[in-house]
């Protein structure tokens, strides 16, 4: 946590790092190879589809099909055996997230049972998951159904369909905690990041086409929503590089007598948006829940309720609104998971470090506290503006080009990419301190065994 003065390597060094490191290299590779993998598993398809007949449903099946589709990287429309690909694995993050905050024993094993506890976690996550994952196998099966190809008898091909589309969702969360633990980068975030920039190329050749055939004020419409997109990778990079810097000063330093060390200026920084992109994440598959149910059951009321969660709905300012909330509680939710004030004010005690002015132990952890709340408060709030903005631009100026691949998914890019890079620079700095501590390892052996007139 406590600020360190070293620069930040550049790109040639951090090639040249991954080049001569092979525990670097090694988990470039296996993250590059994993994403390969998982993306080559959306066009393995699933056999017995009627293929040309549904992808034309997809393409005209409202919004949560084209959220589906996006998150897949084209893979509901391709109906591989990746087709649910991570979503089942998110659905079950946040179905535990939440238990977590509601049921006493799992907070427990959360915080208090260490790495034993978040592999309890873990686990149980994964058994979510696979539930889960079953569920939405055997409901887009029988969804399916209609698409079969002649002669397959309808259990028959739910059984395989399912089995498959399960199969895969399973592979593509073996994928994700492969890359978060012998990779680079967290996971789930990278396969979806994967998945989305997989969909820019059609998106970029609609709004080509639609800018060379349209009149001129088709075409100012799609460049001001090209510099609100930039206006927006610009804010995402101003929110996920935010951060208060908190000063903190050695009891050594503080002392003041005649054994006491200079004063040497330190500080803790506590990030703007603790939470990354998760957030988006979560508030995205949660408000398209009800259009995914709608979707499957055709129950009316829901169909009438998914209506108005629509952001191309009559009322798109409830959708926009919803999302906006969504983002700020999870925000709170999940910077509330991965940061924890009373941990940090024992562990400051306990290393002999203060924040001027106030008092260590509980009062350190108020402190931190009141600062982080502020901070996720503005963080969140500009998060989902920059998350509405975009898509009410869209919408106002009628360019649909970008559907699906609007603020949203600008917000995963430009965080996941943030984030995998500092993890990168992370890395090669560490790489860097260890060169440096053996360099004076070797120096100090040699200097020691030298005659004195050589040293």
């Amino acid at each position: 946590m406590v600020y360190s003065r070293g620069r930040n390597p550049s790109a040639t060094e951090i090639f040249s790092k991954i080049a001569q490191s092979k525990g670097l290299r090694d988990k470039v590779f296996i993250t590059l190879g994993l994403i390969l993998l998982e993306r080559l598993g959306i066009f393995i398809p699933v056999p017995g589809i009627d293929r040309a007949a549904f992808e034309q449903l997809v393409r005209q099946g409202g919004d949560f099909l084209m959220f589906v589709n996006i998150f897949t990287g084209g893979g509901l429309a391709a109906l591989g055996v990746f087709t649910l690909g991570i979503l089942p694995y998110i659905n079950a993050s946040i179905i535990l997230q939440l238990l977590t905050a509601a049921l006493p024993q799992l907070e427990d094993l959360q915080k208090n049972e260490g790495e034993a506890g978040r592999r309890k976690i873990a686990q149980i996550t994964r058994y979510t998951a696979l539930v889960w994952g079953i569920i939405q196998s055997v409901i887009l099966s029988l969804v399916l159904k209609q698409y079969a190809l002649p002669g397959l008898p309808a259990w028959q091909f739910v059984l395989q369909t399912a089995l498959a589309l399960t199969a895969g969702s399973m592979a593509v969360m073996w994928i994700s905690e492969v890359i978060t633990e012998r990779g680079i980068g967290q996971g789930a975030s990278l396969v979806i990041y994967a998945n989305i920039v997989a969909t820019l190329p059609r998106a970029l050749g609609a709004t080509i086409t639609q800018a060379k055939t349209g009149d001129r004020s088709t075409v100012t419409g799609i460049i001001i929503l090209l510099l609100v997109f930039l206006a927006t990778i610009i804010g995402i990079i101003f929110v996920e590089e935010g951060s208060r810097r908190i000063p903190i000063v050695s009891a050594k330093h503080q002392a003041g007598g005649a054994g006491s060390l200079p004063a040497r200026q330190s500080y803790m920084p506590l990030k703007l948006n603790a939470s990354g992109v998760m957030p988006i994440i979560f508030a995205s598959a949660l408000v398209f829940l009800p259009l995914q149910l709608a979707t499957w059951t055709k129950t009316p009321w829901l169909i009438q309720v998914a209506g108005y969660l629509s952001p191309n709905s009559s009322m798109p300012w409830i959708y926009a609104l919803l999302f906006f909330t969504l983002i700020i509680a999870f925000s709170y939710f999940y910077t509330s998971l991965t940061l924890e004030p009373t941990e940090i004010a024992t562990n400051l005690k306990r290393s002999g470090v203060a924040i001027p002015g106030v008092r260590p132990g509980s009062a350190t952890a108020l402190y931190l506290a009141n600062v982080q709340n502020q901070l996720t408060l503005l963080g969140g709030l500009f998060l989902g503006a920059v998350a509405i903005i975009p898509s009410a631009v869209e919408g106002a100026i009628q360019v649909r080009t970008f559907q699906g691949i609007g603020a949203t998914s600008l917000l995963i890019l430009v965080g996941v990419a943030i984030q995998t890079a500092k993890q990168v620079q992370t890395q090669v700095i560490s790489l860097r301190y260890e060169g440096a501590t053996e360099a004076q390892v070797f120096s100090s052996r040699s200097d020691a065994s030298q005659p004195p007139y050589l040293a």
